[in-house]
């Protein structure tokens, strides 16, 4: 048994002087009260454990490299291929576990990653068929964080069935039953959830939505949904539908299902968000980093839409800037600040996400949830001045010194147990280039 004592923690919202005692990696208590003889004192503000919602690890070998004087995102997306045709379970899980570890060093705990590198490049199978899948796995356990494995079908280069190009051959399966298969073989085990993932109505064609939706049932099931208008053009034309009204109409959407992105929606794509209790995951770095555009997610939210947040091609490996960019964006397109309560930022960041990712045991201070605890400074270049409630708003990446998994410490002082998280990341990105 564990106790903490926290200089100030958020609880419904911030508290000073807050004692949490894990026993077993759960929290068992949380009181009020001054600091007792034997307490581990965590300075600044604690929050509950943060959740990235949608991870993509291998495009962090993308950072700095997006800029490719021009373009858009589908001119991205061939460098992105560029990387995926190079991978194999060893790149692939040294890349993952400095990635996550990056993660872990801004904060976060848990991360959902929509997984398509299934098979060897140009297609065929390894002696595992699940190799790449279970290099994520050993790359989350190595980096101390919990891992939903979002295993994404992909079938078809476009919503009208067109065939696969020679990168897009290793993401598939043949069908979503030979997916679902595939899948099948994955256990769940400490510190892993399987989910399932429809990579797009681009990806997956119309007669096989239902199919992943049946397999994906009672786990959490993610889509990227309305990324960019040509997106919505194509299936519009192919199938006559929004790509909101088609997931709707192959029983995709529901409580368990998170669209990610979901940029361009119609006022009929927001309703049917919100009357089939889907989420939604923002991913604003990536967001603005393609030129995606900017969601209506505060119109979202106030349809009752759940949000929560993503890093996606990990433009910057700190959640607690996709939360500021989730409300400085929302100012732009409305003409008005205040657009998101830092408490609403903190649950998007936290509980929210761990919902998406099938851990309701996940992102509060409360007894009875896993003891994942994030201590961020208040003393620093970016943070002195500020009030414990403020710092939602300003805080980064850099501003985390403390995380503890389930009452692990897998970060103290701002240093990973893994080491120079910075050399692993050099190394790791360095082979694929």
């Amino acid at each position: 048994m564990t106790t903490w004592w926290c200089e100030s923690a958020w609880l419904d919202s911030p508290t000073d002087g807050v004692r949490v005692t894990e026993d077993g990696g759960r929290i068992t208590a949380v009181e009020v009260g001054d600091p007792r003889p034997g307490d581990r004192r965590l300075t600044g503000l604690v929050l509950p454990g943060l959740a990235d919602a949608h991870s993509h690890a291998f495009h962090r070998a993308l950072r700095g490299r997006t800029h490719d004087d021009g373009g858009t995102f589908w001119t991205w997306r061939r460098q992105m291929y560029a990387v995926a045709a190079r991978l194999d379970p060893d790149t692939y899980l040294a890349l993952a576990r400095a990635t996550y570890a990056e993660l872990a060093l801004a904060g976060v705990t848990c991360v959902g990653e929509f997984s398509y590198l299934h098979h060897p490049a140009g297609g065929g199978r390894y002696a595992d068929p699940n190799a790449m899948s279970e290099a994520l796995v050993q790359a989350a356990a190595d980096a101390g964080v919990r891992l939903t494995l979002l295993d994404t079908c992909y079938l078809s280069g476009g919503p009208d069935g067109a065939p696969l190009d020679d990168v897009q051959q290793r993401f598939s399966d043949g069908d979503a039953d030979a997916w679902a298969a595939r899948v099948a073989g994955l256990p769940e085990r400490d510190g892993l959830r399987i989910g399932a993932a429809v990579h797009s109505v681009r990806a997956v064609p119309a007669d096989q939505l239902a199919t992943v939706a049946a397999a994906a049932a009672g786990r959490p099931l993610h889509v990227h949904v309305s990324e960019q208008p040509a997106e919505n053009t194509a299936t519009l034309a192919a199938t006559g539908c929004t790509p909101t009204a088609l997931l709707a109409e192959h029983g995709v959407l529901g409580p368990d299902t998170t669209a990610v992105h979901a940029v361009h929606l119609t006022d009929d794509d927001v309703a049917t968000l919100a009357a089939t209790g889907t989420g939604v995951c923002a991913c604003p770095s990536t967001e603005a980093d393609l030129a995606d555009g900017i969601g209506p997610f505060r119109r979202l939210a106030d349809a009752g839409v759940p949000l929560c947040l993503g890093s996606d091609q990990h433009v910057r490996g700190d959640l607690l800037g996709e939360a500021q960019a989730l409300e400085a964006t929302a100012r732009l397109v409305s003409g008005e600040r205040g657009r998101f309560t830092p408490a609403e930022l903190v649950t998007a960041l936290t509980a929210a996400g761990h919902r998406a990712l099938g851990w309701p045991d996940a992102g509060r201070l409360a007894v009875g949830q896993r003891a994942d605890l994030v201590a961020v400074r208040r003393d620093s270049v970016r943070t002195a001045g500020c009030a414990p409630g403020e710092l939602p708003l300003v805080a980064a990446a850099a501003d985390v010194t403390t995380v503890v998994v389930e009452g692990r410490v897998v970060v103290e002082d701002g240093r990973h147990v893994l080491g120079d998280v910075g050399a692993l990341l050099a190394a790791a990105i360095g082979d694929l280039r």
